[in-house]
């Protein structure tokens, strides 16, 4: 006796002659498919793993963030460290979720006309950013990145700065209230202003689960109120340097154990 084709095989004809009832197949399918990998997330009360080091940008820093995104560096520079071996060679550790997760946006991506930059903060003084800024081709010939040295001459507008924390602390970033009042003289106090920075370092390292965490220092060389330049120095100096990958990399030869 023959065994009987199953169901599937016995009714396809139907789903093949009926374009309406292959639209709601494919439509119970796709529904299906997405109720399995959204509903469990519903149940977690974090999807980012908890990184220590990590904090919140400090407003100087944040401003720098909002220049580096105006001016279109995170077109030509990508913030993301794929696990390969050659882009972990030649850039550092992977990148972690956590790492981005009080980027608003965040500056994912893989179109690199320039380095990534994920790992740029320390790896060069601030003198040697501001003059790459100012005239990228007297450090690095071979560039086609555009000068900046506009950003020098302008000084950092920090009317907008407690505005930005508070929209930021209604998406989750834990900024607290003091912060969201006290930022325009976080900013100046972390370019190097004589203002006391006690409080902004005090802050911003409990976030961070250690002290010093905040680099304070007049980035742009130039005294008085702080520039374009300080700021977006400042940003790019505290790219990648957060988190501390030494134990990451213990960790990751354990496991190759």
């Amino acid at each position: 006796m023959a065994a009987r084709p199953n169901w599937l095989l016995r009714n396809h004809k139907i789903f093949e002659k009926h374009t309406f009832i292959l639209l709601v197949g494919i439509l119970v399918v796709v529904a299906i498919g997405g109720l399995i990998e959204i509903v469990p997330l519903f149940y977690l009360k974090n999807t980012i793993e908890k990184v220590e080091g990590m904090r919140p940008y400090t407003p100087l820093e944040l401003a720098g963030q909002s220049i580096y995104v105006r001016e279109g560096c995170n077109v030509c520079h990508s913030q993301m460290i794929r696990p390969l071996r050659d882009e972990v060679e030649r850039y550092g550790h992977y990148s972690l979720a956590a790492e981005s997760m009080y980027d608003h946006p965040f500056q994912w991506g893989s179109k690199r006309t320039g380095p990534d930059l994920a790992r740029v903060g320390g790896k060069y003084s601030d003198e040697w950013q501001k003059q790459h800024l100012i005239d990228p081709r007297s450090l690095v010939p071979e560039s086609i990145m555009p000068p900046y040295a506009f950003l020098e001459g302008r000084t950092l507008d920090l009317s907008n700065i407690s505005a930005d924390l508070k929209a930021l602390k209604l998406e989750g970033v834990p900024y607290t209230r003091a912060m969201v009042e006290t930022a325009a003289d976080d900013a100046r106090a972390q370019a190097g202003m004589d203002l006391d920075a006690q409080t902004l370092q005090d802050g911003y390292s409990a976030l961070a689960g250690r002290k010093g965490s905040v680099t304070i220092r007049d980035f742009d060389g130039e005294p008085g109120e702080p520039s374009e330049m300080d700021a977006l120095i400042a940003y790019l100096q505290m790219l990648g340097t957060l988190v501390d990958f030494k134990t990451y990399e213990a960790g990751d030869l354990q496991n190759q154990r």
